[in-house]
């Protein structure tokens, strides 16, 4: 009986369409949370050379 149920749950395919939803979201999260390090420090970069840049300026360098 438990074998029966057994081979019928894994061969149902009913909720197959929800796990490639899982699978493929959990991919993308995985991809931003990679990138996310990348484009934190590059802004920070960014954002300290405009500073360094802007407080040696002189006033009519604009």
């Amino acid at each position: 009986m438990l074998h029966r149920k057994l081979i019928r749950f894994f061969s149902r395919e009913d909720g197959a369409v929800t796990v490639d939803w899982v699978v493929l979201t959990a991919a993308c999260v995985g991809l931003l949370a990679a990138g996310w390090g990348n484009l934190r420090d590059g802004t920070t970069d960014l954002a300290d050379g405009t500073e360094s840049y802007m407080s040696s300026a002189e006033p009519g360098d604009f």
